[in-house]
């Protein structure tokens, strides 16, 4: 039995009423078996949306499933790569020096193609461009296992980085997708959580790995686990596409400008006049990419969300954040094992606090979003990520550091946990739904832009100070930029406004 709604009559009422006289199944099911049912919205503070978004129930665990599975496929491989470095060199015969581009190539394909695979996922719809990540990553981790030499295995990670653009681009705007509005924040927790965890893990799995197996193994293991979340893409939403024309000048531009970034960044402190050139290379790109892309209504650099202020502060603070967070896990290791000569193993445990922190902050956080504006919870993450920076500086060396130590490294997890998922939360939001996937490139080039400026900046400080005074001297710029990412948020304290209470809904 259907009502039909005349024009201009309140629909809440009918919505109940419709809700009593249908099992509570069937409602839950209600967007599959009648996919052409009016949908019931609301007015808000900042304006209309729907009520009976997401995915029903058991198709949003599969969804789920893929898109948390997929980041630990992608977290986990690179916390692996850095740990095998040694065993690698050793056995291709490479020099340290050359090992390192294992690394850096994965980075810098993530980097270069983060923005340009958010943009095709828009075009050809986020489900395919990500499951396509998917099985490139997978494709290219057999091929990193079946590396005769170093270049095979160094092309094989660009392919491997290619897959993980897509995966970091898209997951935020699949999950948009998949949850309602009422439980993304809690959404955005557990992928921060699960980022963390596989964070933690992955230096105690490569150990674990290596010291039953050679290191081809390390990425042999990514084959099942790749073919498993392929199996689960299969519950993943279909969003609209936006039919957009890609441009491959603004692509090239876009490759062009991170590229001679990272590479200008990597080069500078070893040759200054070779990295100052790669530098400047990298802000013509940029320049001449703006202009490209300034006319166009939805451009590759999302420059139509970054006219938005809530969206601007956002990604601002997190290029601090991010900046502060790395030039602490820099400083960090070379200050407990130089300074306090503590073993690698004491300095692992020492560190181990901190993503531990970030897995129990992450949820609490999504919870307060619910009823604290989202720029005071940054502002309090930032300040305590700040603070537990600032005493690792302080503290004074003499003595047992442990138990010190340890709480210092909590509190700068815990206040980058509870900086996080709220900054992620609010900057999703002010991006329109259909620009989701340029929203998720955003966040993931904020991120890999303030990870690359704290590597270069603790990387100069190593280059012209004693090692003591760098070290001292890292972690309270560390600080310093964790305060900045606080401060600004509280720009927009007035901006966003918090979730609704699940009672307050109908």
């Amino acid at each position: 039995m259907r009502a039909t709604l005349c024009a201009g009559q309140d629909r809440r009422p009918m919505l109940r009423w419709r809700n009593r006289a249908r099992p509570p199944v069937l409602h839950m099911l209600s967007p599959v078996l009648e996919p052409n049912a009016p949908t019931v919205s609301r007015r808000t503070g900042s304006g209309t949306e729907d009520e009976l978004d997401g995915l029903p129930l058991p198709r949003r665990y599969a969804a789920v499933a893929a898109i948390l599975g997929a980041v630990v496929l992608v977290v986990l491989d690179g916390a692996i790569a850095n740990v095998a470095l040694p065993s690698i060199a050793q056995q291709l015969h490479a020099a340290p020096a050359d090992a390192v581009w294992i690394v850096t190539a994965y980075q810098l394909a993530v980097v270069m193609f983060l923005l340009p695979a958010a943009a095709v996922g828009e075009r050809l719809g986020y489900r395919r461009v990500f499951a396509a990540g998917i099985a490139l990553f997978t494709a290219a981790s057999v091929l990193c296992a079946l590396a005769p030499s170093l270049p095979w295995l160094v092309a094989a990670r660009c392919l491997q980085g290619l897959g993980s653009a897509a995966v970091m681009s898209l997951g935020l705007a699949l999950l948009r997708f998949t949850y309602p509005r009422r439980l993304l924040g809690q959404a955005i927790a557990w992928n921060a959580l699960v980022i963390a965890g596989a964070s933690a893990a992955g230096p105690a799995v490569g150990a674990g790995l290596l010291s039953v197996a050679s290191w081809p193994w390390l990425f042999a293991v990514n084959l099942p686990l790749g073919v498993l979340v392929l199996a689960a893409c299969a519950g993943l939403p279909r969003p609209q596409v936006s039919g957009r024309r890609l441009d491959v000048v603004s692509i090239a531009l876009n490759a062009i400008m991170f590229a001679a970034f990272v590479l200008g960044s990597d080069r500078l402190p070893s040759s200054p006049w070779y990295g100052a050139a790669l530098l400047a290379a990298s802000v013509v790109s940029m320049v001449l990419l703006v202009r490209r892309e300034m006319p166009k209504s939805a451009p590759l650099i999302p420059l139509d969300l970054l006219r938005v202020p809530s969206f601007r502060v956002s990604i601002v603070a997190s290029v601090c954040c991010f900046t502060g967070q790395m030039m602490g896990y820099v400083a960090l290791p070379f200050y407990f094992q130089h300074e306090l000569g503590l073993s690698t193993m004491d300095t692992g445990l020492l560190m181990t606090p901190w993503p531990l922190a970030v897995m129990v902050a992450a949820p609490l956080s999504a919870r307060l979003a619910r009823r604290v504006p989202t720029g005071w919870l940054c502002a309090v993450g930032g300040g305590c990520l700040a603070l537990g920076l600032a005493l690792c500086a302080a503290w004074p060396i003499h003595g047992n550091a442990w138990l010190p130590m340890a709480i210092f490294t909590g509190l700068a997890g815990l206040g980058f946990g509870f900086f996080q998922t709220p900054n992620n939360q609010n900057m999703l939001f002010s991006a329109p739904k259909e620009r989701s996937g340029a929203a998720g490139g955003a966040q993931g080039t904020a991120r890999l832009t303030g990870l690359t400026l704290g590597s270069l900046w603790i990387g100069l400080l190593f280059a012209l100070l004693p090692s003591l005074r760098a070290v001292h001297w890292g972690l309270t710029f560390a600080a310093l930029a964790a305060l900045a990412g606080g401060a600004v948020s509280l720009l927009r304290i007035d901006w966003p406004q918090p979730l609704p209470r699940r009672s307050s809904w109908p």
